[in-house]
């Protein structure tokens, strides 16, 4: 099947060759076509160009896009959508005077989700996370990667990374899946570390390895979490079973925790709201994605990732949602990009490939997605008419999209 979108006001992220990502001042560049064509074939982009070179053979549908911008959809590499019930009651402590790690010791935040996760069937937990996937489709993501973490337990974890599969078999978003095992210590391994880690290593992997449930694995590298050291054998251990890192890393502390990712050649480290000139020289001609998550930081009121002293000096960056129940449960993208522009002083330029480009790279996708590119996926995102493409992040609390196609074919 044919579909051709005609008069496009302003195509953007077009990339005649394909590129992994955008660092530096790269970042600021994003190739656009005005009045503009984009031909589809089933689930692939074929062709585009000026109207005056448009096709003049029929397509079996046709889109007017007159004053609409099109962009390839969100690209978000960084989720926690999988768990039950919600932290609200946290919320209101936090607008109580309660820190992030106060709630934690009194039995909330991770322990909390988990708690819930475990009791909670898989068709439960299913139910519930279809609804946020079909919400954040619905905002203009076409490609996302879901964390487990909430199990905590050897059950808990399967039963989480299952209902990841499930959701990818069901949908057409593209979807990855990271074991994130360790995302916090169970109450009863709270003084026993190396036990739980055993359990993660020895019982977790085999099994998430052999029902082929992740993509990736992840680790919460934080005081009163996982170590440097810890995060290493977490690192290797995935490694024996072909999965890639991608890391929890200075959200509220720097304990070098970035320097080890890139030694064992992390895809991405995420948060870095707190960020050295040290992590930043490690980072510099690494393969490693440096990812930020403006909403967390919105939400949780913590410093934003210092995105202009990481691109200045010639990093890539990635955004991505965070979305979870406890510190940005929103996973609408284009607040993340605003916000991006808004707090750290990114261009609409740099958020745009942040959010698409450069969160493909950040899920191993770079190949298929991210871009306007002749045989990369159909994946995108139809404005209502606009004056220019930066009214996205202007007009942040507007939903400005008005159709998202996701492998060629239009979602409702």
């Amino acid at each position: 099947m044919q579909t051709l979108i005609i008069n496009i006001k302003e195509l953007l992220q077009v990339r005649e060759t394909a590129i992994e990502k955008v660092s530096g001042s790269e970042m600021a560049i994003l190739p656009t076509l005005k009045n503009a064509f984009l031909l589809i074939e089933n689930d692939t982009i074929v062709s585009y160009g000026s109207m005056e070179n448009c096709p003049k053979n029929r397509a079996d549908k046709t889109i007017d896009a007159s004053g609409k911008i099109v962009l390839p959809s969100w690209c978000d590499s960084h989720t926690h959508i999988v768990y039950v019930g919600n932290r609200e009651q946290e919320f209101v402590d936090r607008i109580n005077g309660l820190s992030y790690e106060e709630i934690a010791n009194r039995g909330g935040g991770i322990l909390n989700s988990a708690k819930r996760l475990n009791e909670a069937s898989e068709d439960e937990i299913y139910n519930q996370s279809k609804k946020r996937l079909k919400e954040i489709m619905l905002l203009g993501t076409g490609s996302v990667e879901i964390k487990s973490g909430y199990g905590l337990t050897v059950e808990g974890e399967l039963k989480m990374l299952r209902v990841i599969k499930k959701l990818a078999e069901n949908y057409p978003i593209t979807i990855k899946a990271t074991f994130l095992g360790a995302h916090a210590f169970p109450t009863e391994y709270k003084e026993n570390h190396t036990g739980y880690i055993d359990i993660i290593i020895n019982e977790m992997l085999p099994k998430i390895a052999a029902e082929k449930l992740a993509d990736y694995i992840d680790a919460f590298c934080e005081i009163g979490y996982f170590s440097v050291e810890e995060i290493e054998l977490i690192m290797e251990a995935g490694k024996k079973y072909g999965l890639r890192s991608k890391i929890h890393v200075n959200q509220f502390t720097v304990i070098n925790g970035i320097k080890a990712c890139v030694k064992h050649d992390a895809l991405s480290v995420d948060h870095l709201e707190m960020v050295t000139d040290d992590d930043i020289s490690d980072l510099k001609n690494s393969k490693t994605m440096p990812v930020a998550l403006p909403s967390c930081s919105y939400f949780i009121n913590i410093p934003y990732t210092p995105a202009r002293k990481m691109i200045d000096a010639g990093l890539p960056l990635a955004l991505a949602s965070d979305f979870n129940p406890g510190t940005s449960p929103s996973g609408n993208m284009n607040f993340v990009v605003a916000t991006a522009c808004i707090k750290m002083k990114m261009t609409p330029q740099e958020a745009i490939n942040a959010a698409t480009l450069n969160g493909a790279y950040a899920m191993g996708i770079s190949n298929t997605h991210g871009s306007i590119t002749i045989g990369k996926k159909a994946n995108l995102i139809i404005t209502k008419p606009l004056n220019s493409f930066y009214e996205l992040p202007y007009a942040f609390g507007s939903n400005l999209i008005e159709q998202v196609m996701i492998n060629g074919k239009i979602i409702s």
